[in-house]
Formats: structure tokens, C-alpha cells, sequence
């Protein structure tokens, strides 16, 4: 069925918004036919259920819920309670762990959370150097992690002649720990294409003695599905995003196994970071757990691995260089420079995104260039899998991607690719097959 037929009930949503407000109506309109027609290949975004949004938009959204369930600091939370336990039920569920918290607003207020649990201000942590795949709240100078906090940084493998090149590099992790002696070790990042090993992490952090935090938002919905290593029994703490590839609404989770770091957890992230917690999003996130334990969401994770491995190997056709030789899980991170040393990252995503594939660009390794501009794009699978592509049609896709790149931007190139990315869409309706909804 075409995407241009939508939703009765997200029409009907419209037109009451409309009746009060045409311009927001207009915008809304505008950004569900933008998802539709176009081709998403950001790797941190994917397209939810009809249920998960329908959720998102409900009556929840009227009432403050502040504390947790059972004790909270307003009267008429006889179902808000029941709401948040269930999403807390069910995230128990999908990642075997016997405390989590739902409340956070998103994966970065996940991480401030812990980080107050575990820490001191002033105390020192260890992570992944930020410009080899880390994320932000990992010890940015000018985010949270890295005004209030002390990071020291390990690397990835730079030998190029090593088979592990641009991996992990474990015995550095060791080195940087025992130098150092954090209080936190870190793992887990927004931009790194293979597997972790929590088990190894967890051995360094045991003999510094730190607690082990692992940050599994790129990859919660692989873990979920079994298709990725878990980070527990390893991690003292897990926080993780709900959107990307566990296909929930946008929001944070953070989990554990011990009793005392959960109560420290839940006091750093209420009263200590939020207020009231967003109970329609809360609802949102019970409704996508639900949707991970069933097996369909296993075989859709599996897909999202094949998918990206398919796109990896046609863009190395195509002459692209993927940093550390491939992808194991929904992302990879394409080097620009070895197929032309002018492109730039910026580029490429201006050119893309003109042609309908939404990328974004993004730093490789030692790239020379500033963090807007680089030399790399990131690339992921979820949201297209989520969609129904296969395996073709991510070839097609890396085929896509080389024309308009190649042709410089040219109009004309653009054009035609543009057309036919339409054309594509149309054969695979957003999820809810006739349901298209934004």
C-alpha cells in the first residue's frame, strides 16, 4: 500500500489539531511526509509502533506523578503507579536484572543519574576516548561528566596492521585503570560497530576497583533480543536510551542488580535531577518492552544485524573504507577520505539528505577534521529494517549513496536518485503496515 495513505487515527489527531492551531498542524503534516518519502539511516533513530505513539499522545500526559510507586507526592496516581510498574516488570524482564528505574528523561539524565550514585564530584572515571565513538555524557569538557567529574580516556587499537585495528583496545583499558585508579569504568558508546566484552570490563574494574558502568543505549534492542552480549551479570549499573534499536518512545532506563545502588540511583534521579516523571512516555516505554519480549522483536533485531552488515559490504565495494573492517551490530562508521580525500562529512550528509537518505556526519578515528565537519558519516539499520527492507535493499541503498557522492552534488544526480528513493518508500509502508503516523 503507498505511504500516502495514512492513519485514520493520526488524521483525525491532525485535523483536531488544525481546528486550533493550522501552523503546528501544517509542520506535523509536513514531518510525516518528510519520514515517509525518505530513507532514515541515522543509526541512534528508528520509526515506533502506531501503539507506542498512540501511547505517547494519551491522557497520562495530564498528571504529575512525582516519587516512585506507592510513594509519591500526589493524590490520584492509583494507575500511574500500575503504569510504571509494569514498564519496570518488563524491562526486569527483558534484561534479567532485578532493579530499574524508568523515570529518566533520556539516556544523558540515565548516565547524570549513576554517575551521582557512584561518584563524588571530583572523583575520576575512565572511558572511551570521545573522538573514537564515546558519547557526549562521557566526559566532554563542557558536558556534566566533564565540568563535575574527572575522565581519563582509552583508546582504540591504532596499529593498522593488527586484525583488531580500530578495536578495543583491552590492554590499554588495563593500563589507563591501574595508572589511574578510576572509580567508574565505563563502557559502552555512540559509535563503535562491534561487540564489547563486558566480562573483560568487568575484570579490569574489579582489579582497580571501580564499579562498572555500561552504557548500552545504541544497542539495548540487540541485547534484548539476544543478538548482542549482555552487560549483566558484569555491570554494576546499566543505563541505556528506550528509542534506537529497542524501538520505544525517546527516554532513558537505568538498571542493576544491588539494592543499595538502585536506592542510591533512584535518590540521584529523583529529587536529585527530575521532578515529575512523563507518565505518557513511561506508558510508552511499557508498551515498547512488551512489544521486545514477543519473537517477532528477535527476528526483527537479527534482521537489523544483517542489514547493516549487507550495507557495510556494498559500500566496500563501492571503495568506501568502514572503520574496523565491518560491523557486528546496527551501525557502522564510513571513512570518506579513502574514497575521496576532499569529501567531508558535511557534505555527504547535505547531498544525501537533498536525495532522501538521512545520514549524519561523523568523526572517524584520528579524523583531521573538526566535529562539523569531518571525514566520516555514521550509518545504521534499525529504522529502515523497521520499515521491511532486506538485505537488497540496503545494496541498492549503498548503490544510492555512492552515485550521489560521486557526482559531487550535482542537481541533476540528485534528482534522479531522489525519485527513485520515493519510489522505494512507497513499497514499504511505515510500521503498521496502512498505519503511517508521526
Amino acid at each position: 500500500m503507498p505511504t500516502d495513505s495514512h492513519d485514520p487515527i493520526t488524521d483525525a489527531v491532525l485535523d483536531l489539531i488544525r481546528a486550533q492551531d493550522p501552523e503546528s498542524a501544517e509542520l506535523i503534516a509536513l514531518e510525516r511526509d518528510r519520514q515517509e518519502h525518505t530513507i532514515e539511516l541515522i543509526a541512534s533513530e528508528n520509526h515506533v509502533s502506531p501503539a507506542v505513539m498512540y501511547a505517547m499522545g494519551s491522557c497520562l500526559t495530564n498528571k504529575y506523578a512525582e516519587g516512585y510507586p506507592g510513594r509519591r507526592y500526589y493524590g490520584g496516581c492509583e494507575f500511574h503507579d500500575q503504569v510504571e510498574t509494569l514498564a519496570q516488570e518488563r524491562a526486569k524482564q527483558i534484561f534479567g536484572c532485578s532493579f530499574a528505574n524508568v523515570q529518566p528523561h533520556s539516556g544523558a539524565q540515565a548516565n547524570a543519574a549513576a554517575f551521582m550514585a557512584l561518584l563524588e564530584p571530583g572523583d575520576t572515571f575512565a572511558s572511551l576516548v570521545l573522538s573514537d565513538g564515546g558519547h557526549l555524557s562521557h566526559g566532554m569538557k563542557i558536558n556534566f561528566s566533564g565540568i563535575f567529574y574527572k575522565p581519563v580516556h582509552y583508546p582504540l587499537i591504532r596499529d593498522s596492521s593488527s586484525s583488531d585495528f580500530e578495536t578495543i583496545d583491552y590492554d590499554a583499558v588495563r593500563e589507563v585503570c591501574l595508572e589511574h585508579k578510576p572509580k567508574m569504568l565505563l563502557c559502552g558508546y555512540s559509535a563503535y560497530p562491534r561487540v564489547i566484552d563486558f566480562a573483560k570490563f568487568r575484570a579490569i574494574a574489579d582489579e582497580c576497583g571501580a564499579y562498572l558502568l555500561a552504557d548500552i543505549a545504541h544497542i539495548a534492542g540487540l541485547v534484548a533480543a539476544g543478538t548482542h552480549p549482555s552487560p549483566f551479570p558484569h555491570a554494576h549499573v546499566v543505563t541505556t536510551t528506550t528509542h534506537k534499536t529497542l524501538r520505544g518512545p525517546r527516554g532513558g532506563l537505568i538498571m542493576c542488580n544491588d539494592e543499595e545502588i538502585s536506592k542510591k540511583v533512584n535518590r540521584s534521579l529523583f529529587p536529585g535531577l527530575q521532578g515529575g516523571p512523563l507518565m505518557h512516555i513511561i506508558a510508552a516505554k511499557a508498551v515498547a518492552f512488551g512489544e521486545a519480549l514477543k519473537p517477532e522483536f528477535a527476528e526483527y533485531s537479527t534482521k537489523v544485524v544483517a542489514n547493516a552488515q549487507a550495507l557495510a559490504t556494498a559500500l566496500t565495494g563501492h571503495g568506501f573504507r568502514i572503520t574496523s573492517g565491518g560491523t557486528d551490530n546496527h551501525l557502522m562508521l564510513v571513512d570518506l577520505s579513502a574514497r575521496d580525500a576532499d569529501l567531508t562529512g558535511a557534505d555527504a550528509e547535505g547531498w544525501l539528505e537533498a536525495a532522501g537518505i538521512i545520514t549524519n556526519k561523523n568523526g572517524i578515528p584520528d579524523d583531521p577534521r573538526p566535529p562539523r565537519v569531518t571525514s566520516g558519516l555514521r550509518l545504521g539499520s534499525p529504522a529502515t529494517t523497521s520499515r521491511g527492507f532486506g538485505e537488497a535493499e540496503m545494496v541498492q541503498i549503498a548503490q544510492w549513496i555512492d552515485t550521489v557522492l560521486a557526482s559531487k552534488g550535482d542537481e541533476a544526480t540528485i534528482a534522479k536518485v531522489r525519485n527513485d528513493v520515493k519510489s522505494l518508500c512507497a513499497k514499504f509502508p511505515m510500521p503498521g503496515a496502512a498505519t503511517v503516523s508521526c
